[in-house]
């Protein structure tokens, strides 16, 4: 397997494609937001990145679940499961992509995840903590459960739930074996990364972002949910229910997006110190030549 990881707005799905047409294979996303159907614009899911050649790229794990629903990394590693084995299935060797670097590591080490129940009680006494206040929390139960991606306070709870749950129950796990994977990074210097978010940013704004979220919040979803989602679905879920203005809702979220990013590199960094082999490839080369040198990697790695 080949595995693309890299920063929000890097190109990781470009080259994804690019590989993925060049060796005949699939693509299973790694992105636990879009997952959820009908969160298109602020996931970025840009299905048309999937077309070359005259060809659709299959790509797995992408509006499987109606926007509302609840997932969690122990789904996630079934879905993946049953993604990949389909693949290998048919003779290719599948390709992963995306930006959520928990969901990662856990495919790739075959971490050992309960489905865990909720925990009124715990909830109970959590509520009316502020984000960074769960954050630290959650950071002392160890580095699996310091999550990238949470970014409200409902998350960090449910979060901090999964580790508690997993620190009681360790024996209730279900197994996963690891996979070997060539594991490809993108890199994008800090001012470049900044201003294709910023530019991402405003492009998903006239692109409709506003429009839909509130056709989101029209279908009956609760506004509580859709902020659960965090980033552009917390905000502008803010701004569609009167908590903020337009001004401090672009600014907040253009703010939040560039620390997510910051905190993808910092898990990403992290996964190198916990003894995986990430070959850094510069995210400003060509496409081309982005393809090639992975390609150069592969046939060396058999």
């Amino acid at each position: 397997m080949i595995t693309i990881l890299g920063p929000t707005a890097c190109g990781k799905t470009r080259l994804a494609v690019s590989l993925a047409y060049r060796l005949g294979t699939e693509i299973i996303s790694a992105d636990s937001r879009q997952i959820y159907r009908g969160m298109d614009i602020g996931t970025g899911k840009d299905l048309a990145d999937y077309q070359v050649g005259g060809t659709t790229i299959p790509c797995h794990l992408i509006d499987i679940r109606p926007a509302g629903d609840k997932y969690n990394l122990f789904a996630y590693q079934h879905d993946f499961h049953q993604a990949y084995a389909s693949i290998l299935a048919r003779g290719m060797d599948p390709i992963l992509c995306g930006g959520t670097g928990m969901y990662i590591e856990a495919v790739l080490k075959g971490y050992h995840l309960p489905d865990v129940p909720p925990n009124p009680t715990l909830r109970d006494r959590l509520q009316g903590k502020s984000l960074t206040e769960l954050t630290l929390i959650l950071a002392a139960y160890g580095p699996l459960h310091n999550k990238t991606d949470v970014d409200s306070a409902q998350r960090a709870i449910r979060a901090i739930e999964i580790a508690e749950y997993i620190k009681n129950n360790p024996a209730e796990s279900t197994e996963f074996p690891p996979i070997d994977s060539l594991i490809i990074g993108l890199d994008l210097d800090r001012d470049t990364r900044r201003k294709r978010i910023t530019d991402r940013l405003h492009a998903r704004m006239h692109e409709g972002m506003i429009e839909e979220v509130k056709g989101l919040l029209d279908s009956g979803i609760p506004a509580d949910d859709l902020i659960y989602y965090g980033l552009e679905y917390k905000f502008v879920t803010l701004y569609l229910t009167g908590q903020t203005d337009y001004e401090s809702m672009f600014t907040g979220l253009e703010t939040a997006i560039h620390q997510f990013a910051k905190r993808q590199m910092t898990w990403f960094r992290g996964m190198e110190r916990r003894g995986f082999l990430i070959h850094w490839i510069d995210a400003l080369l060509p496409a081309d030549e982005q393809c090639e040198a992975v390609m150069k990697l592969y046939t060396a790695n058999g």
